[in-house]
């Protein structure tokens, strides 16, 4: 290939208002951005890191320092992943990687990764923990919302006091709710009875990472999704016996590639597959808009919290999102971006 030129920016990401997760409070996000240049076209990406796993602005930036020199020789997107591990850095110029194919070639990247054109998807909306009801206000304002995602804490009746409320709210939505590692191996069982009172189609990471030998055959009635336990395709095979689906996060798994390649090996293991997103813009949702094409569940509502998302974004519309040829993997796209 031949050689490139790297630039790295930095950005930070103002949310809308507070957003609560189990165990954090997020205001702001700050992320990359990776443009890749060979003189004539360009690419790119934007990665914003994994923050349980302390991947945040200066670890990325400190492993593309390390990592320009042989990206900037010409890297192919297979080289890449010897040469960065999984998370933002990579997923950064993977799909910078990914657009400049793209804009060389005139031939989009869902063209490039052998799928159909892609077409709109559902998507959930995510509420972030609160009262019940608040939380239920919430449900009734996302008036669109054909999903829900429900994000809990692991305090077990204040959870299921607000999946009780939401449910309330909006009997006419799917369903899931977001542990992130809040609860223990004790709670499940009754946690899992409230959610299937209340009609929640999905249970997603329910205890921390590290105890996932606590859920090896333990029969769930609602399909188990692995998120924080579930980081590449080296992790792929152990949620086997344990998850009934993976939750593959672009930020997590170092990009494009790397979560094709995901879903492919769950599918071959008869997993059921998902697509999620860390904080980003629609530069970030554009490329795991593509590989949502391939999967079960789609969350992709991050530009939804941002006071101030990229100009042209995603849209959502009816409860799907729909990622266009003028945000990015085209040559329309990344030429309009030099302009």
């Amino acid at each position: 290939m031949a050689r490139l030129n790297m630039t790295v920016a930095t950005e930070r990401l103002r949310l809308a208002q507070p957003f609560r997760i189990s165990g954090y409070v997020f205001e702001h996000a700050d992320v990359i951005v990776v443009t890749l240049s060979d003189g004539t076209y360009q690419g790119r990406g934007e990665g914003g890191g994994v923050f349980f796993l302390g991947d945040d602005v200066a670890h990325m930036q400190e492993q593309l320092a390390g990592a320009r020199a042989a990206i900037e020789a010409g890297v192919t997107r297979e080289e890449l992943r010897q040469i960065l591990p999984p998370g933002g850095a990579r997923n950064a110029v993977d799909c910078a990687l990914w657009e400049l194919e793209a804009a060389r070639s005139d031939r989009p990247v869902w063209l490039l990764a052998g799928l159909e054109e892609p077409r709109p998807v559902r998507t959930t909306f995510t509420l972030g923990a609160d009262t019940p009801e608040v939380m239920a206000k919430g449900a009734r304002d996302y008036a669109d919302a054909k999903a829900i995602k429900i994000k809990l804490t692991g305090d077990l009746p204040l959870d299921i006091a607000r999946v009780q409320a939401i449910h309330a709210a909006r009997p006419d939505a799917w369903l899931s709710v977001d542990g992130n590692q809040g609860f223990k191996a004790e709670q499940l069982d009754p946690l899992v009875a409230a959610l299937g009172a209340a009609g929640v189609a999905l249970l997603e990471q329910p205890l921390a990472r590290t105890r996932d030998a606590d859920l090896e055959g333990y029969r769930s009635p609602i399909p188990v999704a692995g998120d924080e336990s579930i980081v590449s395709l080296s992790d792929v095979s152990g949620a086997v016996g344990r998850f009934d689906i993976i939750n593959i996060k672009l930020d997590k798994c170092g990009g494009l590639t790397e979560g094709l390649l995901m879903a492919a090996r769950a599918r071959e293991l008869g997993l059921g597959v998902m697509v999620g997103n860390m904080v980003g813009t629609s530069l970030a949702m554009a490329p795991a808009f593509v590989l949502g094409q391939l999967c079960d569940i789609v969350d992709l509502d991050s530009p939804i919290f941002l006071a101030r998302d990229r100009t042209p974004g995603a849209v959502y519309h009816d409860g799907h999102i729909h990622v266009g040829a003028e945000v990015w993997g085209t040559r329309t796209a990344a030429m309009a971006a030099t302009e």
